[in-house]
């Protein structure tokens, strides 16, 4: 085991017997192999990390929930800062306030909340990091009516390549409060995030199937649906892989198939009534229940240990054309992998909250992601290939942005789409303030003005 100064946590190398377990992320795909797991406890065993890396000259990543679909939470032969063991949430249920440490996940962060009514929108997987969602904007089911993760941050705490602790707050660093509202984790490491908590005394989830024949009786009554859904609607129009549950008859069950996610910031009763014209086409899944919002929030949770590659495509519009190659595209998945094709709409806080934010693609009513999940290596070219098809088959169509969770590692070009070139400069020259010398930059990286 290695050693490193003043340092509390584990420190795991590739000869300990949990190195192999720790070191293990969301993508299956991703082998890469760091030299030192520093498993921090504390802000101080961040610096002392830091500390070492920098007098190691060793490649630097920070490790939350491990869902970068490109492996940035790990670097080969490098230090993955670890901060799972960090992973407190407080909740002030009078101030309607959260405080999550560095490595909560969204279930950490769900449970403390739901004893109190409250929640903020969180990922739509409860096992992906607090931080590296929020950081990066933080698309979920409550976005239409809360907005984005980020626009809910009331502050955060964060460690700089050089050891700094600083704080980030509409009043305090505020261009650097902008910055975290979709600039990643470019410029320190966040120790705590505060956030702004709303009200949700009931939650609903709706997932309601078909087989693939259906698709376009139920893609085009899912577009007249959600151009008129309330903002307390999330969810999406789905093809995906009936899963092998009870409430799934057997013919859908392995078999490819269409969808619709409802899920509604409200009682069952409500989602009912608002999704009737959806219910009317009588799914063989009819599936509406109602349930706390930490349970939804891990409802239809992916599947870990699987090979993944996923983008992204933001919309201007929704056209016939648009809708027939979205529902094309997704007769293609490769099944019975659990892969996903997906149609979000936007709107609502999403679009308002758009200057608040580096984010280009707030701004779209609609967004494709095509999500390839799959088991063998011999299927790898075929999923990459459907996936990078059905992003570029979405280009005519496209607002020329993207959300960069949603994606894989697709070049510095897409990154520049993720804020538009304004914005970029502007979070460069932050990056040059706070982190010159690039140390973080595997995460959705943004070169220092310096360099860029």
């Amino acid at each position: 085991m290695s050693e490193i100064d003043g340092f509390g946590g584990a420190v795991l190398t590739p000869d300990d017997s949990a190195y192999e377990e720790a070191r293990s992320i969301f993508n299956s795909m991703i082998e890469k192999r760091p030299s030192v797991i520093a498993q921090c406890e504390s802000a101080d065993d961040i610096k002392a990390a830091l500390a070492f890396a920098g007098e190691k000259e060793l490649e630097v990543a920070v490790r939350g929930g491990g869902h970068s679909v490109a492996g940035a939470c790990l670097s080969d032969g490098g230090v993955t800062i670890d901060l799972r063991r960090m992973n407190q949430v407080t909740v002030d249920a009078e101030a309607k306030t959260a405080i999550a440490a560095a490595g909560a996940t969204w279930s950490d962060f769900d449970r403390a909340c739901q004893p109190h009514g409250l929640a903020t929108t969180g990922g739509r997987v409860s096992t992906t990091g607090v931080a590296g969602l929020t950081l990066c904007g933080g698309s979920g089911w409550l976005e239409r009516k809360f907005g984005l993760a980020c626009d809910n941050l009331l502050s955060v705490d964060l460690i700089t390549a050089d050891g700094r602790e600083v704080t980030a707050s509409e009043d305090e660093n505020p261009e650097l409060f902008w910055a975290l509202h979709g600039g990643g984790g470019n410029f320190g490491i966040a120790t705590s995030l505060t956030f702004r908590l709303h009200d949700l005394p009931a939650a609903t989830l709706g997932l309601l199937l078909w087989p693939a024949e259906a698709a376009k009786e139920v893609g085009y009554a899912y577009r007249e649906f959600a151009d008129s859904a309330p903002e307390e609607v999330g969810g999406g129009l789905a093809f995906l892989t009936g899963p092998p549950e009870e409430f799934v008859p057997d013919h859908l069950q392995g078999k490819l198939c269409a969808g619709a996610i409802v899920t509604y910031a409200g009682t069952e009763a409500e989602t009912r009534e608002v999704a009737a014209s959806l219910l009317a086409l009588e799914p063989d899944v009819p599936m509406v229940a109602e349930m706390p919002y930490s349970e939804l929030q891990c409802a239809i949770d992916d599947p870990p240990g699987y090979r993944n590659y996923w983008s992204a495509e933001y919309l201007a519009s929704l056209p016939d054309e648009a809708l027939d190659t979205f529902l094309a595209q997704g007769q293609r998945i490769l099944c019975p992998a659990p892969a996903q094709h997906i149609l979000f709409p936007q709107g609502g806080a999403v679009a308002s909250g758009a200057a608040d934010s580096p984010l280009a693609f707030r701004g779209a009513p609609w967004a494709t992601h095509p999500f390839g999940l799959w088991e063998d290596p011999a299927d790898d070219q075929q999923v990459i290939e459907w996936t990078r098809q059905a992003v570029a088959e979405m280009q005519p169509y496209s607002i020329g942005a993207t959300y960069l969770n949603f994606i894989s590692d697709e070049g510095e070009d897409r990154i520049v789409s993720g804020y538009g070139r304004e914005n970029y400069e502007r979070l460069a020259a932050l990056k040059a303030e706070y982190d010159p010398e690039d140390v973080f930059h595997l995460h959705h990286a943004i070169k220092p003005l310096a360099t860029a």
